[in-house]
């Protein structure tokens, strides 16, 4: 089994139906999808994590017409929506690829700039890659990880936060772990928008959980 991470990058417009608007929205920013399913009408449903006012979420949801219904609730970290929406063409077109190709999305599927999605699936490396060659003309893509799939890590990854794995992705990305050292805590923070000693609080915390449970 291979674990592949790709950046799904459109064209024009948006893939998501309403990711558009939050971004454009100060006082929101898009984080990720955390769940999304496809009813047998065609219409999706999405829980999204977000952060920001809770409000004038609600209030942009409310106002869309692609959003059929939708609910916002208010985390301690930040906010989760329940969309149900019409899909745009694009998105219609992408779902599609998780019918008729034998793999599995591997969710949170993250929110990038410009409409793109950082998306990660599993499977057999002929069959993501044949996914991969049907993925519409109106998306970039850009491959950013292909390895071998090991469960271990993967549940080791699921004892932290969104946004702990968020910063240890961003770390990953930027070479903090490779030997010589290609990036510092600054880098990371200025990458995130984050203060230095948030990251590097949040990188002691991921550190010392991880090894915890390899010690075990």
């Amino acid at each position: 089994m291979r674990y592949v991470r790709i950046s799904l990058i459109p064209k024009h417009g948006d893939i998501d139906p309403v990711s558009e608007d939050i971004a454009a929205e100060p006082s929101l920013s898009r984080e990720s999808i955390l769940h999304i399913n496809r009813l047998n009408d065609g219409t999706v449903v999405l829980l999204t994590q977000v952060r920001g006012d809770a409000d004038r979420l609600d209030e942009l949801l409310e106002e869309h017409d692609a959003v059929i219904a939708h609910n916002v609730s208010t985390l301690r970290d930040g906010l989760q929506a329940y969309i149900h929406a019409e899909p745009t063409p694009v998105a219609a077109a992408l779902l599609d690829l998780t019918q008729e190709h034998e793999f599995v999305v591997d969710t949170p599927i993250e929110y990038g700039p410009e409409g793109a999605f950082r998306v990660a699936v599993i499977g057999q490396e002929k069959t993501v890659r044949r996914a991969i060659d049907d993925i519409p003309d109106e998306i970039r893509v850009e491959l950013e990880q292909l390895s071998d799939y090991d469960p271990e890590l993967r549940e080791l990854s699921s004892l932290l936060t969104d946004r702990q794995r968020e910063i240890l992705d961003t770390a990953a990305d930027l070479g903090y772990y490779e030997v010589p050292r290609r990036a510092t805590h600054q880098d990371i923070a200025d990458e995130l928008d984050l203060s230095t000693t948030t990251v590097g609080e949040h990188l002691r915390k991921i550190e010392a959980r991880m090894l915890s449970e390899i010690a075990h």
